[in-house]
């Protein structure tokens, strides 16, 4: 087996890379503003669809525009002849993916996306060919040539045609004013989207799970409260719903270094009066930093009105996959 150096194969084929996506950012135009003015203000859909490598590179630029808020969906070219080219209407956009321009099985589609009445895009390496010469725009990678040795495996091309389509999405995304919390929203089961739609409320012990006892009691009465409750604290709260104090594990070592008689010990005398909170409609990752800042590992849920709803736990948020 010939002896190759591997970090000199893998420098080089990122230096041809690099290299060419530098060609590319020049090279882009009024075409691609056109395009993007297209897909903009286009009622359909954007159809990313390819064959090959290059419907790989199609199948990603589909989502990261579904991902952004460009509705969008991928068609392969070679299935789309059994049945899936049905699923384009005349409102949608089709954005082709073809580093020759010359691909088989799109060229045999072209007629029926023609029938459709759809608008036709195009992504290639070669601007005079058949599929680039059938689209309303075409953009030009200006690749030439592969970071394959062999000249044969799509490397550079499939890079810069991913760069081309990330540049779409990208575009539309600032075009639209798309924000951070609208991307949380289409991923709602991602870390981002937890960070950014997950609530104090959504996690948070209500109810029933809290601690709650009354300034009257014994601090034995509290410690059973806190024992069967397994939060590690207990809510002091009055009459009128109003959190006067709580009591924490701390709170329980001092008490006990004091040797406090717990069975004759009112729980105002050895509560923590001065108590840190959260609104309970705050983000979760408010409550982390609020922990993180006063090195503690449990905070009060409160509503408007300050009184409490819940309690949340640095292990909540752990549980939740936030930290």
């Amino acid at each position: 087996m010939k002896q190759i150096n591997y970090l000199k194969s893998a420098k080089r084929t990122i230096n041809l890379e690099s290299e060419a996506l530098k060609k590319v950012a020049k090279s882009l135009n009024k075409d691609f503003s056109a395009l993007c003015e297209y897909l903009l203000n286009s009622k359909g859909r954007i159809i990313c669809l390819g064959v090959g490598k290059s419907g790989h590179i199609a199948n990603k630029t589909s989502a990261t525009l579904s991902s952004t808020g460009s509705p969008a969906f991928f068609v392969n070219a070679g299935e789309a002849m059994h049945g899936d080219v049905g699923a384009i209407t005349k409102k949608d956009s089709v954005i082709i993916f073809s580093h020759s321009g010359e691909s088989d099985e799109v060229i045999k589609l072209l007629p029926t996306l023609r029938n459709v009445k759809c608008n036709i895009f195009s992504i290639t390496g070669n601007p005079q060919s058949t599929i680039s010469q059938q689209s309303i725009i075409n953009i030009d990678t200006g690749i030439s040539e592969e970071a394959c040795p062999l000249d044969l495996a799509p490397t550079t091309s499939t890079t810069a045609a991913l760069a081309i389509g990330d540049a779409i999405a990208v575009a539309l995304l600032e075009a639209k004013g798309f924000q951070s919390d609208d991307f949380a929203k289409s991923h709602p089961g991602g870390k981002l989207g937890k960070r950014l739609l997950l609530k104090v409320k959504d996690i948070m012990h209500q109810g029933e799970e809290m601690p709650r006892v009354s300034p009257n009691s014994l601090l034995s009465e509290v410690l059973l409260e806190v024992s069967s409750k397994g939060l590690g604290i207990a809510l002091v709260i009055d009459n009128s719903n109003k959190l006067i104090g709580v009591f924490t594990d701390g709170d329980l070592r001092r008490a006990l270094n004091s040797k406090i008689k717990i069975h004759e010990t009112k729980i105002t005398d050895v509560m923590s009066k001065k108590v840190k909170t959260i609104d309970e409609s705050s983000l979760a990752t408010k409550a982390i930093e609020i922990m993180q800042q006063n090195e503690i590992y449990v905070l009060v849920a409160i509503r408007k009105d300050k009184k409490p709803t819940g309690i949340i736990r640095m292990h909540d948020l752990l549980k939740s996959g936030l930290v």
